[in-house]
């Protein structure tokens, strides 16, 4: 008896020993890929779905192994959604701990300074991983959708990246770009040179997207800002060539004409004096804060050099320019 009691023993304990190892093997083993993947876990998704969807798949082995392990450490149902990058060589113990962990991957979304409302639009429509809700309705409609109809879209939205995870919506990412150039523009007014000619921080908007449009170097902001400030002062037309650009609208077809300049709009600096009604696009920081701090000086007038570097030559007088310009126009036309 006593040799059949102990014979139960050593087995039981050889079973035991066994299932443990095997258990240990299951866990400790890399799952079978042979590649990076990316896998969607969506919203509301139980574990036990996602093991049987894994080795659906042939990525990962025994699932109810799987969701075992998960129970005994209490993790069933702390599984987080979203979309995962799973690495070639991980195990199923690591596994469990990715998702867990709710480390998702994260995209990007990026509004360049200068963009247009229109321009961000098209960048959220054309973004395949991102949840559009407001590709049929019109500019104004999306306002009122955001909160925000007693504002004027252009300019309101920082340029700047934001990351996201798959899903997200067109709503989401705006109100973030909204509250930060909120924020940014808030923090910027506060700073201002008190002998600043801006009377508000949307007039503040209104000029940085003017200058943004009108150089792409930060060394030229504050000075470009300078001679808007001059002129504003001087109450001398802004002439500037963007305005007029944006008051054409979707027609613009990449040249300016004498006929564009002397057409009147509410955008055209040209023939109106002081700021155009709303920005013309969206000012990034640095802008923002050139105009708010202008250079101090004595020049009035800009125009481009045909320099690669997209630099501008600046001049005090009406003559000096002119022969600016003239030297502008030589390079372009001996150009190929």
């Amino acid at each position: 008896m006593r040799w059949l009691i102990a014979g139960v023993v050593l087995l039981t304990g050889v079973l035991g020993w066994t299932a443990y190892t095997s258990w240990q093997t299951y866990l400790t083993t890399p799952i079978p890929l042979e590649s990076d993947v990316h896998y969607d876990v969506q919203a509301g998704t139980s574990l036990g779905a996602v093991a049987l969807d894994l080795h659906a798949r042939d990525w990962l082995t025994r699932p109810r192994w799987f969701v075992w392990y998960a129970r005994s450490r209490g993790d069933e149902a702390r599984i987080r959604a979203g979309e995962y990058s799973i690495s070639a060589g991980i195990t199923p113990a690591g596994l469990l701990a990715l998702l867990v962990s709710g480390e998702v991957i994260q995209h990007s979304f990026t509004i360049i300074e200068g963009f247009t409302f229109a321009d961000v639009r098209d960048s959220l429509k054309a973004d395949p991983l991102i949840t559009h809700t407001f590709d049929d309705l019109s500019n104004e409609a999306v306002m009122d959708e955001l909160g925000l109809s007693d504002e004027h879209p252009e300019g309101r939205f920082l340029p700047e990246t934001y990351y996201y995870t798959r899903g997200a919506s067109d709503r989401e990412l705006l109100l973030r770009a909204h509250e930060l150039m909120t924020q940014t523009l808030t923090r910027l007014w506060g700073e201002r040179d008190p002998d600043t000619l801006l009377k508000t921080p949307y007039e503040a908007l209104i000029l940085a997207s003017i200058i943004e449009k009108e150089t792409a170097l930060d060394s030229e902001r504050p000075e470009i800002s300078g001679v808007f400030s001059r002129r504003l002062k001087k109450a001398m037309r802004l002439q500037s060539d963007p305005t007029v650009i944006y008051g054409i609208g979707p027609g613009y077809d990449g040249n300016i004409r004498k006929h564009d300049l002397t057409t009147d709009t509410t955008y055209n600096t040209y023939t109106r004096k002081g700021l155009t009604p709303t920005p013309i696009a969206m000012p990034g920081e640095a802008s923002i804060y050139a105009a708010l701090h202008p250079k101090p000086g004595s020049a009035l007038y800009f125009v481009a050099t045909g320099d690669p570097d997209g630099s501008h030559y600046f001049s005090d007088t009406v003559g000096e320019h002119n022969k600016a310009v003239q030297r502008y126009l030589a390079r372009l036309r001996a150009k190929p």
